[in-house]
């Protein structure tokens, strides 16, 4: 199991567009995803669900929990670190 703490630079947070990225991101792998606002304090939710990414409700400067497991996890936690540092600010 590979976990990774990421702070939401995107002006949006991780609302429609960015969203539905990293959800898109998180469905090309085989491992387990879950995801957790940390800075709300809120539950973990399965990655792969747009909806519950939503309902996170990770705005920016929030700090997100992933935690990965599977035989590709070294793959997705790179991939899924990828996004968040370099999501474009255009994609809202």
């Amino acid at each position: 199991m590979k976990n990774l703490t990421v702070t939401i630079k995107h002006t949006v947070g991780l609302h429609a567009r960015p969203a539905a990225r990293f959800v898109k991101i998180a469905k090309g792998f085989q491992s387990d995803i879950t995801i957790q606002n940390i800075t709300r304090g809120g539950e973990e939710v399965d990655a792969k669900s747009l909806v519950k990414v939503i309902k996170l409700a990770a705005s920016q400067n929030h700090e997100v929990a992933l935690s990965v497991s599977g035989d590709d996890e070294d793959a997705a936690v790179a991939a899924l670190q990828d996004f968040f540092t370099n999501i474009p600010e255009t994609e809202q």
